[in-house]
């Protein structure tokens, strides 16, 4: 092993050690019992890790390709790690999607529940759950202190999940059913069980008092301002994908990949609905019973099935899929989060294997058209393949690069990536389905300019049906989402909240979808016409996760 590589082990065993609920979702072992300090002291500690691996990079000699791979990898995502910190950014880390708030939950999702051990982990887990919500709100009055706040909306939304995991909302608590879990499972101790109840009454406890912390304390200081003007803008959207990005140009894009995809979706709804427009063909859609599916537990079994025979077609034609990739969980999300579809990777040995997660927001009836499009952007030949295709890769990749590797542009750019590739390799042959990809391309469209027009508030052009010369606000943004985007209202209604707590993640989708095309089309040039794509996907998916500047130098070598 390397220098180089060792350093990349030492690294993820530090982060575990730092970040538990980090260490349980990439299966380090000896921190299931923790969650980890959300303090001041907290965000310092790694800081100074962050700065001492930089140094000790910085003398380290680099022996082939891989070592300097490698070592790009991680100094790029430490340089901003740091450069995060030295902002303020994470005093004012409070949004709906990816805060403290939404970790210290979503951990139990990935513990196990197979032995005593794994619910004695759970207690403990349980039982610490004040410690981090009480560190976490330290770390939020630093950042009112120093000026470095996040906004009324994100306070307000943030308050209604956490008193949805307190359960005193009149919501089914995800604490509650973990309860029921233990006491429903054959694994029954009288301690422990008084150990779990104590732990989900402290859990409920500390969310409530969090909720009350938000409405009562927190709001008076928040700002009313949502978007957070071109400086912070960039340099977030840099951290979030990894390459530097000419805002205004890519806004003009956006509007020109949202012109194309509407003007295919209308020529897709007449081949469902002959002389139809796009919104009839969505009814039909909708409304047709036998182009649907009934109960959560039949969709959760649909949706699994599909990720199944997805992985039978394609292995061995279209991709090469390790065996231990070849296994995939679908499941339906606890309540109280956004309501977007997600994925979570295999642990480092695949004990835990890779899951997508589906929010029903509730609903028991399932319209199937736009669900095959986002079972391959979450499965195969998406972020599923693609993250555990790195986690497999233990002989040629770093560890960091297998477990932590890849901005969100490059594994968001992927999965929408390969939404697309499923139809250009005739998987959605069914207009119904390519439909489904189409509003998935509408959306991260639309993503691209509201994302940018709210935080840069930006003129809509002259040449717009829609407000021409407006500047963006929310209200805008959200009757834009919803007329233009073609997913449910209550839906988009959460994600106006959460491109305004996160800004440059959700540009970084179509951002990078168009560098892996882009790629494709220049190896494509350089090969003479003897391109090979399962061959070329190989190789880049080998490479491992990093940022797209990185990826765009490395693609342009094979």
């Amino acid at each position: 092993m390397t220098r180089i590589y060792e350093i990349s082990d030492q690294l993820v065993e530090k982060i575990a050690a730092l970040h538990p609920i980090a260490a349980t979702s990439l299966g380090v072992p000896g921190y299931e019992k923790e969650l980890g300090d959300f303090s001041p002291e907290g965000l310092f500690e790694s800081a100074e890790m962050a700065q001492n691996t930089l140094k000790e990079l910085e003398t380290v000699p680099v022996d082939n390709d891989a070592d300097r791979r490698a070592k790009e990898v991680m100094t790029e995502d430490l340089e901003a790690d740091l450069e995060s910190y030295k902002r303020g950014e994470p005093f004012r880390k409070l949004n709906i999607l990816s805060s403290p708030l939404q970790s210290i939950r979503m951990v139990f999702d990935y513990m196990p529940r197979e032995n005593q051990e794994d619910w004695e982990n759970i207690a403990s887990r349980l039982s610490k759950v004040s410690g981090a919500l009480n560190g976490y709100k330290e770390t939020l009055r630093q950042g009112i202190r120093d000026n470095l706040v996040s906004t009324k909306r994100q306070t307000i939304e943030c308050s209604k999940q956490a008193l949805t995991h307190s359960g005193t909302s009149g919501d089914h608590s995800f604490f509650t059913e973990l309860e029921n879990s233990y006491n429903e499972s054959n694994l029954l101790s009288e301690s422990l069980r008084l150990d779990i109840r104590s732990g989900v009454a402290n859990a409920k406890n500390a969310f409530n008092d969090f909720s009350n912390f938000l409405t009562s304390e927190y709001i008076n200081h928040a700002s009313s301002q949502d978007g957070v003007g071109e400086e912070r803008y960039s340099l977030s959207a840099r951290e979030f994908n990894g390459i530097s990005i000419d805002l205004k140009e890519t806004y003009e894009w956006g509007w020109e990949q949202l012109r194309w995809v509407e003007s295919e979706m209308q020529t897709t709804a007449e081949k469902i609905l002959p002389g139809s427009d796009i919104e009839s063909a969505k009814t039909l859609l909708e409304s047709d019973p036998t182009r649907s599916i009934e109960g959560e537990d039949e969709f959760r079994n649909w949706m699994q099935d599909l990720q199944n025979k997805t992985i039978d077609q394609l292995d061995g034609t279209h991709f090469d899929i390790p065996k231990p990739v070849r296994k995939i969980e679908a499941m339906i999300a606890p309540p109280g989060g956004a309501l977007a579809m997600y994925y979570t990777r295999p642990s480092g040995d695949f004990s835990r294997p890779g899951r997508t997660w589906y929010p029903t927001g509730g609903k028991t009836r399932f319209p199937l058209w736009g669900e095959v499009s986002i079972a391959y952007h979450e499965g195969v030949p998406g972020h599923h393949f693609q993250l555990g295709t790195s986690v497999f890769l233990e002989d040629t990749l770093s560890r960091y690069q297998r477990q932590l590797g890849g901005t969100s542009g490059y594994i968001e750019g992927w999965a929408l990536y390969a939404e697309r590739l499923m139809g250009e390799l005739g998987y959605l042959e069914n207009p119904d389905y390519y439909l489904g990809m189409l509003r998935a391309q509408a959306l991260r469209s639309v993503r691209v300019i509201i994302d940018i027009g709210m935080h840069l508030n930006l003129e809509i052009p002259d040449d717009s049906d829609f407000y021409p010369g407006a500047k963006w606000s929310p209200e805008l943004g959200l009757e834009f989402i919803q007329t233009r985007s073609h997913f449910p209202k209550d839906f988009v209604a959460s994600e106006i909240d959460r491109y305004l707590g996160i800004p440059g993640q959700a540009i970084s989708y179509k951002i990078g979808e168009r560098v892996w095309l882009q790629a494709r089309e220049e190896a494509k040039a350089r090969s003479i016409g003897n391109f090979n794509l399962k061959d070329w996907h190989t190789r880049a998916l080998n490479l491992g996760g990093m940022g797209l500047a990185q990826m765009k130098r490395e693609l342009s070598r094979i």
